[in-house]
């Protein structure tokens, strides 16, 4: 468990896996209670096979780690960080899991596996990896936001439009290779933004039922609209307001991080 004491639970971008980190509080092996939990929630993958997390070593070398997952339910888990927020993001957002899982699964029995992932797994591989969930209000406040963020305009989203976060906008992480990075936290960490329209009701829910909300509804989204890097916009993770001390003009005005617009 050493290798988890270096995680702060208390930093804000951990809020979407939280609820799942404190099942596993005083279990000596994490795999076992990631496992517990996966039973518990009677989870399973996108051909309703019960997932499980197991150790690397039983991975195949000859198969591709998306289609072990697709064939068996059976996640390969190493002891490492990275692992770890993966599963966790497994526990957490199962249905978005699973219809990322299916749609590598079906990109490599369309294209193998070669040098090129194809446009499509690219997408779903740097969803699965560094994506971060903005869920807005239906609200001319909620779309003056996202066109800011779009379009790079760093000081009205973040000055001039800061009150709309928490109100009519909040931000979940989802990638754990982005999760990892945040234990060690640095400026120019940057997600890949995916922007999800809720009605008002949504900003009324508990943290919990909002979790399941937004797990069906992007799970739906993958599902019904093709997936590309076209639909990501970069998040620079600390911008996010309250997420990070001294969040004043001139840290917004870090151009190395805040870049402008191509």
């Amino acid at each position: 468990m050493s290798m988890l004491n270096s995680i702060d639970w208390t930093r804000p971008w951990y809020a979407s896996i939280n609820t799942m980190a404190k099942c596993l509080a005083n279990h000596i092996n994490w795999r076992t209670a990631l496992n517990q939990q996966c039973a518990a929630l009677s989870l399973s993958n996108h051909l309703g096979l019960p997932l499980s997390f197991v150790d690397q070593a039983t991975l195949p070398q000859d198969m591709a780690y998306e289609t072990f997952i697709s064939e068996t339910g059976k996640v390969p888990t190493r002891e490492n960080l990275h692992d770890f927020f993966n599963a966790l993001v497994w526990l957490s957002f199962p249905n978005i899991k699973k219809q990322l899982n299916a749609l590598q699964t079906a990109q490599i029995v369309r294209n193998g596996i070669g040098k090129s992932r194809g446009p499509a797994r690219d997408a779903a591989t740097i969803f699965d990896e560094n994506a971060a969930l903005m869920v807005v209000s239906d609200t001319t406040q909620g779309k003056a936001l996202v066109n800011a963020l779009r379009n790079h305009q760093w000081l009205s989203a973040f000055i001039d439009q800061r009150n709309t976060f928490g109100q009519d906008a909040e931000v979940w992480l989802f990638g754990h290779a982005l999760m990892e990075k945040l234990v060690n936290p640095y400026k120019a960490v940057t997600a890949h933004l995916w922007v999800v329209t809720a009605s008002d009701h949504y900003f009324s829910m508990s943290h919990d039922s909002k979790r399941e909300w937004l797990d069906a509804q992007v799970a739906n989204d993958l599902a019904t609209t093709e997936l590309s890097t076209s639909r990501f916009t970069p998040l620079p993770v600390l911008g996010v307001p309250s997420w990070w001390p001294k969040q004043d003009r001139e840290f917004y005005e870090d151009e190395k991080v805040f870049r402008k617009k191509k």
